[in-house]
């Protein structure tokens, strides 16, 4: 996205840098604030609200900003801003509310909390920009709804593999390639891993266990590839996904054959990854072309013999490319990658080891449930419980380990947004389910 860094240095010689609330304190996003502070004089971060006041203090601190003004109302953070001040807050709310910021950036890896920012900043007519592709995989088609009505975009990150696929995807696209898998590469996948037995990667790296682990255990990878698969019309081929492992460094370039070819080439493409490739942890996009002269240039060009030709990004920078995503959305109202509309991939929540009647459902990446990629129309006609809703849920009955959990195997906590808006999902895109559907009338 050349032509980002032209606009942004335009925004910056003029002094009307895009002003930016940061929602999140945590390793991710202290590195886009470090980022935007060293890197990208045409974004401002404004305002940086956390649960815990220390970590958004810290966010600016280790940005170069150690003078942060702590606001408690809509008022003061507005004064702030139009004084330049950097400010903190624990209220979320306050920067959806506040005048004078462009969008908002979720960083915060929730479900509830998260999607409860992204409605208040967009009825208050920011853009939102999500690093939480858990929100987006559970209720993104909703929220993208929401976006739309209020003229905003909704939309998730350059940088990390979901944002980085699309790119790739669109780039393809416009070779006039006809993109038929998208895959993620990565290095480990163990659906039983814990916060526990990721703990000690976690405490070298600065980050979460409950995160690391479900990084490890798949639930991640089905969350991005779920958001792509929305972004693109795609499905999965089966549940879970292919997957293959292959040996540690094998080039990226061989491992279109592990998949089979009629499920690429049968209806709108597939989402999936391998694991132990190389260049890891980047990204990848099998395509054909069906004109014999394209066919060899590609091969001219050491694309291979086809039919599959294989493109790949060798890296994702994360936090580094999150300003690109602000300003396509801010100055071109350009999504990186946002729901097409209906959900086409889920991600339903599995049991990490057997689980008893009375139990009450850990998070994202804990000790009890492992999320699996699984097309939208299956997961509803079987009422399977997402995994994005599962926290909180308490068991109505034994589950077996390795069991997909449905609806009908938990009570829903009461009160919660998540749900609604889950409701509101389903009477918008899947209204042949809900006279049937527990979780419709729970």
């Amino acid at each position: 996205m050349i032509i980002v860094d032209t606009a942004l240095a335009q925004r910056a010689r003029e002094g009307r840098p895009i002003r930016i609330g940061l929602v999140g304190a945590g390793f991710m996003a202290r590195g886009v604030a470090l980022q935007i502070a060293l890197s990208v004089p045409g974004i401002r971060v404004a305002a940086i609200a956390n649960r815990h006041l220390e970590g958004a203090v810290r966010a600016y601190a280790e940005a170069g900003e150690p003078q942060a003004q702590e606001v408690h109302t809509v008022a003061q953070l507005e004064r702030a801003i139009a004084a330049g001040q950097c400010a903190v807050t624990e209220d979320a709310l306050l920067l959806c509310q506040a005048q004078g910021l462009d969008a908002i950036v979720e960083v915060t890896g929730t479900i509830e909390h998260a999607a409860r920012v992204a409605l208040e900043a967009m009825a208050h007519g920011k853009h939102v920009v999500l690093m939480n592709a858990e929100v987006d995989g559970t209720l993104g088609p909703i929220l993208k709804t929401y976006a739309d009505r209020a003229g905003v975009v909704l939309t998730s990150a350059d940088g990390d593999q979901p944002g980085v696929m699309m790119n790739l995807w669109r780039f393809v696209k416009g070779l006039g390639v006809k993109p038929v898998l998208c895959g993620n590469i990565k290095g480990l996948h163990d659906p039983y891993r814990n916060p526990s037995t990721q703990a000690s990667f976690a405490k070298q790296w600065g980050q979460n266990p409950h995160m690391v682990s479900s990084f490890a255990d798949g639930t991640k990878i089905s969350f991005e590839n779920a958001i792509v698969a929305n972004g693109t019309g795609m499905r999965v081929a089966k549940r879970g996904m292919h997957g293959p492992t292959v040996a540690p460094g094998t080039p990226i370039q061989e491992v279109g054959q592990l998949y089979p070819l009629q499920d690429l080439l049968d209806g709108p493409g597939i989402v999936d990854y391998v694991v132990g490739a190389m260049p890891g942890p980047g990204v990848y996009v099998l395509g054909t072309h069906e004109h014999p002269r394209q066919q060899h240039y590609l091969k001219l060009y050491k694309m291979g013999e086809g039919p599959l030709y294989c493109f790949y990004t060798p890296y994702h920078l994360c936090h580094f490319e999150v300003p690109t995503t602000v300003a396509r959305a801010v100055l071109f109202a350009d999504a990186a990658l946002t729901p097409l509309g209906a959900p086409r991939v889920e991600v339903v929540a599995t049991a990490k080891r057997a689980l008893k009647a009375g139990e009450v459902m850990d998070g994202l990446g804990g000790f009890m449930a492992y999320g699996l990629a699984e097309n939208a129309p299956t997961a509803r006609q079987e009422h399977l419980l997402p995994m994005g809703l599962a926290e909180g849920c308490t068991l109505l009955r034994d589950i077996a380990q390795d069991a997909v959990l449905t609806f009908d195997d938990v009570q829903l906590p009461p009160g919660r947004l998540a749900d609604q808006l889950w409701r509101e999902q389903m009477a918008r895109f899947f209204p042949q389910h809900m006279a049937t559907t527990k979780e419709i009338t729970a």
